[in-house]
Parts: C-alpha cells; structure tokens; sequence
C-alpha cells in the first residue's frame, strides 16, 4: 500500500474535481489518500483549517457532503482508502458545543475546561509547554460570556475539549459514524497527545489517552469494523509506541502510527554522513503490535521537527542540543557548505527549531538549478530519490508528499496575507500540473527524472513479497559508516537493503553480505542478479540496493 497526503484544494481544487487526478495516483499506485482537511472549520484565522466548527459538514469551499459519499465511492473502486483529519483536542470557539456554553449551560460547559480564578489558571500554566511560544498567547483565555478563562493550547479560537466527559467521547463517536456512513475508512487522530488533562503534568502523552483510544477503537469495531484509526503524535521515539499499543494496550489503540524518527533520522545522516545515531535511535524503537503498522514519511505538512532522543545522541558522541541546534543552522542554510533551502520556525523557550521547506529544496536541488551545476543538480536527484527509496524500503505504509514525487520546490508563500505569519505554507503550494506533465514526458528533465526513480522503487516494492507488512525490519550494523544497512528476514529468502547517504562513493564489503544472504542475489530495484564473492562492493553516491536472495524458481 502506498500512501498520499495533499490539501484537497491544492490538488484538485473540489472533491468534485479530484477524480480528474486519479491517473497521477494510480500511477504512483496509491491506495491511502489522506486529503487535507476537509471539516467545516471557522471562517477567520482558522490554524490551517483544523479549528472545526462542524464535524459532520464539509469544508464549504471544496463542495458538498453529497460530493464526499460520491468521491469514496470512485476512490473504492479502484482500490482506494480515504482518510480524513479528526481533530480530537479541541474545536472552534464558534463551533455550536462553545456558542452554547457562552449561553450558560452547563451541559455545555463541561464539554471544556473553563476555570473560574487566576489562581486555578496558574495552578495548571506553571507546568505547561506553550505550543506557539512566539505569539502572545499563552495556554488560557478569558471569555466574557463564560466568565471564565478556557483551556486554549494551540490558538484563542481552539477551544480544548474536556475528554473526562464521556457526553464528549459519544459525541466524537457519534461523528466519526456519520463520515464513516459516508465512506470514510481511515480517522487520523489529530492532536491526539494532548487530549488529558492532569494537574502538575505537561498535559501530553498521559497513559489516559490510550484508555480513550482503545475505547474508541472497540466500539467502531462492533458499528464500523473496516474502520482504522492513524494517531498523529509527533512524540519522542519512547513515547511513539504507546500509540500503536504497549502493555495492556498491545494491538488495542490505533492501526497506524508516524514513524517520526525514521523521517528525523533520514534528514540528520544527510548532514552527518555517518549512520550511528540512526542505528542506535532505530534499533532502540521497541516491537510493534503484529496487527499495527508505521506509517513512513521523508516529508509532511507540519515540516520537521528535531526529534532526537538525548541519551541516543548522548551513546553515539553528540551533544543533543548541540546536534539539534546544528541540523536546524544545516536545513535553514546558514550552515557552512549546506546544500538545504528552508525556514526555520523557532521556539525561544524551548531552543528548539522546526525547518520548513519543500522535500526537493531541503535536499538540494533549489541551490543546484541556481548555480545551475550539473553535477550538484545530479547529486540532489540521488539524494531525493534515496529518501523516498529508504521510505519505501522500511516497510509499513510509505507516505508522500504532494509535490515531492516530481520535485516541487518551495513556493513564494508569503503573497497570499493569509499565510504570511506561518512560514510552513512554504511547503504547501497547490498542484504544479505543467510539472508533472513534464515528468511524464520528458524523462531526462529533472522532475522525469525524479519521478521515474520514485516510481521504479514503487514498482519494485509492489512486485516484492518481502515488503508484507507482517515482515519487521531489522536495522543492522553496518561497516561503513556512511551506509545504512537494514534487513527484512521473509520466510521465502532473506532481504539487505543498503543506502549510501553520502555524496561520494564508498567500497562496501562482500564479506558482511556474504554472512547474511546467498552467494548470488537478486537487485530488487533493477532485476540485475549480483555476484558476492568479489571482495568489494561500489555504492555510487546515494545509491540504493534492495538484495534479495529469494529463489524466483
């Protein structure tokens, strides 16, 4: 299964319209389509469209409810999944829940957390991170007509929900049978690490949230058993696996989880050219559930975040500040000798920093069509094409990213005033359809080129039986450190997947490959068959091999 990720707008325009694109998908053969966001939310500032005011309508400008049955019902039959955004922490301040608690009823009132003194404000505020520590807000806001202040942790117009009210668990359930009644098959949960409330805590991550999922979970499974849950948590890597279940949660909670290390681990070896941080940081990732799976992604909506564990920074020689720090000075550019074009989005409070940019300038290949270099402009196809090939070679559901599949680059987000302050828009520009015209016919120009090398993996992992998703990757030690190595034991024949991440060649040994696999194998990605006895290996830069040394007898 191969996934997408698009604002609905900037792919078709309408759902309506979205069947006029089903060809550029079927060709990547995509069967999850997570089409961004597609609730009724407020009509002002609305952070990106997730303050929903209705979660029963859809957004007025991309068409009607009617338009949502008839576009699941095209997606199905060819074999397509539709996702849709659940925001589950909080909703519009003019969603009918809040309108009615400003009218002081009660029922309504629970629904949120609204606090009655400043002393109650500050019992809570003392131990919490503020999300967007760049604005003026803080985590509460006063509210005349509740005479209260409300629990606002994302913007003034997002009301936090009071998940402690089952009337609000019966709500979201009641909801998600309505989209699911019109097709929907996949919820992704967004927000989902903030949804409890405990006094003295940072408010995230709590062990309730997965007493709430797995609720949730079994009672869609008794009304609407098709139906799959994805959390987005964009958390440590300790804490990502309570999502797909731990302990008495195993295999309970949701389906699908980000595999938010992998993405931060691919960008960091791009700037290190050294794998020990990946290794450690991957092979550290406990067990998931046999019936959940990753979702793997070199690229999102939210740009990246520098989720690096300090004690797997702290085993491999890093300083974590000092790395983190380094990666976002790399991906911003102002690094000595870095190739990347982004923006950073800072938190002086914190240090942290979250980059910005399209796949393609965030690899280089916005400053090699400057210069206009062959060699550098060669150099950031590899480096694109060995990101989405990694994504697709670790297993479970790969990703992509509107755009990145020809090599969009940034877009010149700040002409529209409505994305001016949050510099992420320069990652989500609508659809260049002459681009992937291009691709399509012209297979020697840089989006061709591009797009052919994304495909070909595609293809390759399509006709591969060890790609099931019951088959673990293992990551192992590899002996150079400019190249991962990672394997996938399937009952039919053992897999090395190898990617170098650097920009020159490197002389990998046949010896280590000799001890995992066959003498003779089979390169998944070209079909050519490889002999191992030879005592090296050539890996041009960012070259991939998928060996396999599964019998084709």
């Amino acid at each position: 299964m191969i996934g997408y990720a698009t604002y609905t707008d900037h792919l078709s325009g309408t759902l309506k319209d979205m069947s006029d694109h089903l060809d550029h998908l079927l060709d990547m053969g995509v069967r999850y389509l997570h089409l961004m966001p597609r609730l009724q939310p407020r009509k002002e500032a609305n952070g990106s469209s997730y303050a929903v005011e209705d979660h029963r309508s859809i957004h007025a400008d991309l068409g009607a409810t009617d338009d949502l049955t008839d576009l699941t019902a095209t997606l199905r039959t060819h074999g397509i999944s539709l996702v849709t955004d659940v925001v589950v922490n909080h909703v519009a301040a003019e969603h009918q829940w809040a309108r009615l608690a400003r009218t002081g009823q009660q029922k309504y009132r629970d629904y949120f957390h609204i606090l009655s003194t400043e002393d109650e404000v500050n019992a809570w505020q003392k131990n919490l991170p503020d999300v967007f520590p760049d604005s003026a807000h803080d985590n509460f806001t006063w509210d005349d007509d509740c005479q209260g202040w409300v629990w606002t942790t994302f913007n003034e117009f997002q009301w936090d929900l009071n998940w402690a009210n089952p009337d609000v668990f019966c709500e979201f359930l009641d909801s998600m049978c309505v989209l699911a009644n019109r097709g929907v098959e996949v919820f992704r949960l967004d927000t989902i690490t903030f949804i409890w409330k405990k006094l003295g805590t940072a408010c995230q991550n709590l062990p309730e949230i997965h007493d709430i999922t797995q609720s949730l979970r079994q009672a869609m499974r008794i009304i609407a058993p098709a139906v799959a849950f994805m959390a987005e948590a964009a958390v440590g890597p300790n804490d990502l696996i309570n999502y797909l279940g731990r302990g008495r949660h195993w295999g309970k909670v949701c389906e699908m989880a980000y595999h938010n290390s992998l993405m931060v681990q691919l960008w960091s070896v791009l700037t290190t050219r050294n794998v020990s941080l990946m290794e450690t940081a991957l092979s550290r990732i406990p067990d998931k559930p046999s019936t959940t799976t990753w979702a793997t992604y070199a690229h999102c909506h939210d740009g990246i975040g520098w989720a690096v564990d300090d004690a797997d920074a702290r085993d491999t020689g890093l300083d974590p500040t000092a790395h983190r720090r380094f990666l976002s000075d790399f991906y911003s550019g102002s690094f000595p000798g870095s190739f990347a074009r982004g923006l950073v989005f800072h938190k002086p409070v914190t240090g942290d920093c979250r980059i910005g940019g399209s796949l393609a300038s965030l690899a280089g290949l916005e400053s090699a069509l400057e210069t206009n270099d062959p060699a550098d402009i060669d150099v950031a196809i590899a480096r694109i094409i060995m990101l989405h090939t990694a994504i697709l070679g670790y297993g479970g559901v790969p990703l992509i990213w509107m755009g990145d599949e020809v090599g969009m680059l940034n877009d010149d987000w700040r002409r529209d005033s409505n994305h001016a302050d949050d510099n992420r828009w320069v990652h989500r520009p609508a659809m260049d359809w002459s681009i992937v015209e291009q691709a399509d016919a012209e297979s020697h120009s840089v989006p061709g080129r591009i797009w052919n090398g994304v495909r070909r993996a595609i293809n390759a992992r399509r006709r591969s039986p060890e790609f099931h998703a019951s088959v673990e990757t293992v990551v192992l030690p590899s002996p150079s450190r400019k190249v991962i190595m990672w394997g996938r034991p399937h009952p039919e024949g053992r897999m090395i997947e190898l990617y170098n991440v650097s920009e020159h060649e490197v002389c990998f040994p046949m010896e280590t490959l000799r001890s995992e696999l066959a003498d003779v194998v089979t390169e998944l990605l070209s079909g050519f068959d490889y002999d191992l006895t030879p005592m090296n290996l050539r890996l041009a830069p960012y070259e991939c091999l998928w060996l396999s040394d599964r019998s084709y007898a």
